[in-house]
């Protein structure tokens, strides 16, 4: 009963990473492109964040410290798919690679641990009675809502995804919307690894986020988001990595062993591809007018 009563608030709780990722992977996703690097990026962050605390650093130079290696590794990414056109994929997977490789150089390969009860507010901590991780991400949520909506960000994002051309030519600086993105991207994925490694009170380079990008661009899928870019709607993909979280804590309450969710998610990234492909919507479309007939 215990178990049963605590899984809505569990499942918010470690749902709020991979919907920090989700949020930013959207964007990127929007754009057209794709990150395979907030894993890596996660790691970056918090092996940062664990290092310099355990050097003494203030709570403050810390956070902002760790914040900023997202956004170099954003502005990276951005940097090699908005300037010298590489390819998203091969562009982000670079990151994914070396990623880690950078986080083990700011650990000496080892795993850190720190005593920071501040720092570790922010990953096992509540407020208001819900824990503080799903309060950072909803509050992302809102700011990344508001800046997209209420400005003219989103609809520039739309753009590009649509057409790059056709919004180039209509003077919007795709380059600069494209490395934008990356950089949201790499700011979300740092926010996520503040908080892994608050929660765990260490930082793991060689696990922390690993292989969470996968779960980042299923969220957005399952939220309808389209690869081929365009539309976004963050909500939806946030609501997307419960569905994930849901299923990863259904699964292990199941009593299936945790291999389990790869095999599910996989289930259900063909079944949205399927239902997204042009030749599956051809195909009902034309079930529909032979039916009118």
């Amino acid at each position: 009963m215990g178990v049963c009563s605590e899984s809505p608030i569990d499942i918010l709780n470690r749902a709020a990473p991979v919907a920090l990722l989700a949020i930013g992977m959207t964007l990127v996703i929007a754009t057209g492109g794709i990150d395979l690097s907030v894993g890596a990026v996660m790691a970056i962050a918090g092996a940062t964040t664990a290092a310099m605390t355990v050097a003494g650093f203030s709570l403050p130079i810390v956070l902002l410290s760790a914040l900023g290696t997202g956004i170099l590794a954003g502005l990276w990414n951005g940097i090699l798919v908005a300037i010298l056109k590489i390819q998203p994929f091969v562009a982000t997977l670079i990151l994914m690679v070396a990623g880690r490789g950078v986080a083990q150089l700011i650990t000496s390969g080892q795993i850190v641990t720190f005593n920071s009860p501040d720092l570790s507010w922010f990953g096992s901590g509540s407020l208001l009675f819900l824990p503080t991780p799903v309060i950072i991400a909803v509050l992302t949520l809102l700011l990344f809502w508001l800046l997209t909506r209420k400005t003219a960000l989103g609809m520039f994002i739309e753009a590009v995804g649509i057409n790059m051309r056709a919004a180039k030519n209509a003077g919007v600086n795709t380059r600069i919307i494209v490395m934008f993105t990356y950089v949201l991207s790499g700011l979300c994925a740092a926010i996520a690894g503040i908080i892994v490694a608050a929660d765990i009170r260490g930082a793991d380079a060689n696990n922390a986020g690993l292989w969470l990008e996968l779960d980042a661009i299923l969220a957005v899928v399952i939220g309808g988001g389209s690869l081929m870019g365009g539309r976004f709607n963050l909500l939806l993909s946030v609501v997307g990595a419960l569905i994930i979280q849901g299923m990863n804590t259904g699964i292990l309450l199941s009593g299936f062993p945790p291999e389990m969710n790869q095999v599910v998610k996989a289930v259900v990234v063909l079944c949205v591809l399927i239902v997204q492909s042009q030749r599956f919507i051809s195909l009902i479309k034309g079930v529909r007018n032979r039916d009118k007939t």
